[in-house]
């Protein structure tokens, strides 16, 4: 395979539903691509155009128009377009014009046709129209996702070469000259050769050996060898590389099998790159798992904020490879809890021993399971009943000011509202926390409903959870039982609304900065967050995540049969519409919001929000029937 098609190969080997096929079938698809180039603002396809082949973006963007000329989708690398025309055998109904100078792959209609056949992961991604960061797989990865995770995903850019008559001036110079960390030699042929390939030019060459870096120092400093040394006279005997369809849990099993750090990666014979044992770490460090094993073994606040890049890494991770809402939520909560204990693990070993038994609580979307890479920081403190202000206070306000200030270095903003335990109402004993709740239940005002919708939502998170325990055994109990409670709740929770308006059309904000947005947290996530703890309270629910909520009340008669099911539904679509956005700002350097741009996201994706916005309007509608205010 030519170097053009190999890199034709590679590059739609890095993207949905391409990433999916075996090395068999991206040989049949770059073998037929015929390759494009577009200026700025001139047409791809024209309305009504006979399409022949599928639309696959090199590089550059694309903007696809409805028949009425309204804008339909921005399109990017790596994403495709035309795929509905060929499907249906119909004339091009969506026009698309390029953004800037823009390269186009065109896949012909027999080959797009022939991998719908043999291939449901691609046919469904056409057929479904996924969201490029919406994984191609149907079951998620978990933990293991080393394990079926192919190692040419790991392959950034073809692999240096080197003849291997050049000197070791020279190949030093060519690891310089490129970044890279080692080069591959090659030679003329012998009968023997494994590893036979063509170049550009169709001459055949073989792979010998690899030089890295670490081998200049070892090889030819260490030993005081002159610079024109040829390659040839340095590298191994024997060449250890991978195959491209090999997993990379087996590529670092190779590695330390043969202590090498760097493996060349093969399609069959050919090299297509060099994976370092680097590039394997830096992958599995981006686990959940990983990183929360590191979180709880750094030494001090600043190994801890050192660490937040890796979070973002992690959840732009999960995103891309098709977790669900609850996954992202729970591992970011996870994460969250990990840095909380940690901070105050090192409280402790500064301040001593607390004088009193204590527990940190969480409060919001981290005691729901629910973050997501756009939080700051709810917290309190439940302190034991024989604390005593005056003897015991000075310490847990200074574990409280160690903990909070640290989470804000960690990338957990101070709560805006203080609620945090360096606010002194929020740093009570057992008994003072009871007579909160109690009071809020009993006797609820503006105020109290406001602290309701954030402190309702309540975990522990570290120290003697059953003090935190005891108040959810309260608040499950109690609510239940005073229905003016339940109705003014219900009531604080219309105060946001679904940005719907006549034939359901999305109601934009107005504010500038944020203007023709949609913010899905205000507007979306929040009431219908409000609305399900409403319910979850009135049937005693003593869970805290929103899903294991509405488990919960699925179990009762409190909602008519199918309604839990749609509020699931919209609950989801919301959530992910809004991760994705932010799993897209991460990865684009730009600082991640609640706020999305309905005409950036596929139409599929706005179907969706209707619905899920649509929901949430019906849901509220029925609250206050089914909670109506009382007389005392």
């Amino acid at each position: 395979m030519s170097v053009e098609l190999m890199e034709v190969r590679q590059h739609l080997a890095r993207f949905s539903p391409f990433e999916a096929l075996t090395d068999e079938q991206l040989d049949e698809v770059a073998d037929s691509v015929e390759v494009a180039y577009f200026k700025a603002g001139t047409d791809i396809l024209e309305l009504d155009q006979t399409l022949e082949h599928l639309c696959y973006i090199r590089s550059g963007a694309v903007e696809v128009y409805r028949r009425g000329g309204e804008l339909h989708n921005r399109l990017g690398e790596g994403d495709i377009f035309g795929q509905f025309s060929l499907l249906r055998h119909c004339p091009v109904g969506y026009p698309a014009k390029a953004m800037e100078d823009t390269l186009i792959y065109f896949i012909p209609d027999e080959v797009f046709q022939h991998l719908c056949k043999i291939d449901n992961i691609f046919a469904d991604f056409v057929e479904l129209q996924r969201s490029r960061m919406e994984s191609s797989v149907d079951q998620y990865r978990k933990s293991n996702d080393m394990l079926v995770t192919r190692i040419r995903k790991l392959v950034s850019r073809y692999p240096v070469m080197v003849d291997a008559s050049t000197t070791v001036q020279e190949a030093a110079r060519q690891i310089t000259a490129f970044q890279a960390s080692a080069v591959l030699v090659i030679d003329s042929p012998s009968p023997d050769s494994r590893y036979v390939f063509s170049d550009s030019e169709e001459r055949p060459w073989q792979v010998r050996g690899i030089l890295t870096d670490s081998d200049f120092r070892t090889k030819v400093v260490a030993e005081g060898l002159p610079a024109d040394t040829p390659v040839s006279e340095v590298i191994g005997e024997r060449l250890i590389a991978v195959q491209s369809d090999e997993s990379v849990q087996e590529a670092m099993l190779c590695m330390l099998r043969n202590n090498v750090h760097h493996l060349p990666v093969m399609h069959r014979r050919n090299p297509i790159g060099i994976v370092h044992l680097s590039d394997i770490i830096r992958y599995e460090t981006q686990s959940s798992l990983y990183l929360v094993s590191n979180i709880l073994n750094q030494p001090s606040v600043e190994g801890l904020a050192r660490l937040a890049p890796d979070v973002r890494a992690t959840f732009t991770r999960l995103v891309e490879e098709g977790a669900d809402s609850q996954t992202v939520g729970s591992a970011l909560s996870t994460i969250g809890r990990s840095f909380t204990r940690r901070l105050l693990e090192l409280a402790e070993e500064e301040l001593g021993p607390p004088p009193v038994a204590y527990c940190l609580m969480a409060l919001g979307s981290m005691a729901r399971n629910e973050q997501v890479i756009v939080t700051d920081q709810d917290n309190a403190l439940v302190l034991a009943d024989d604390f005593d202000p005056d003897q015991h206070d000075e310490y847990f306000k200074a574990m409280a000011k160690i903990l909070t200030d640290g989470l804000d270095a960690c990338g957990y903003p101070y709560c805006k509202g203080d609620i945090m335990a360096t606010n002194d109402r929020w740093r009570q004993p057992l008994s003072v926390w009871k007579r909160y709740f109690t009071e809020w239940i009993e006797e609820p005002n503006p105020e109290r409903l406001l602290h309701s919708s954030i402190f309702f939502d309540l975990d522990p998170v570290h120290g003697e959870n059953v003090f935190v325990e005891e108040l959810q055994e309260l608040v499950a109990s109690k609510a239940r039982q005073h229905p003016r409670f339940l109705a003014a709740m219900g009531r604080n929770s219309l105060n946001r609304t679904p940005p719907l308006g006549f034939f359901r059309t999305f109601v934009m904000e107005k504010d500038g900065k944020h203007n023709n947005t949609i913010n899905l947290k205000r507007r979306g996530l929040a009431p219908l967050v409000d609305l399900i703890r409403v319910h979850a309270l009135a049937c005693g629910s003593r869970a805290q995540n929103s899903y294991e909520r509405l488990d919960d009340i699925d179990k009762t008669q409190l909602l008519a049969a199918g309604v839990s099911d749609r509020l699931r539904y919209a609950l989801e679509a919301m959530s992910m519409s809004r991760i994705r956005h932010q799993a897209l700002s991460v990865n684009n350097d730009q600082v991640p919001d609640n706020n999305i741009e309905p005409e950036l996201v596929s139409s599929t994706e706005r179907h969706a929000l209707k619905d899920a916005f649509q929901v949430l309007s019906n849901a509220q509608k029925f609250l206050k029937f089914r909670y109506p205010m009382t007389s005392r």
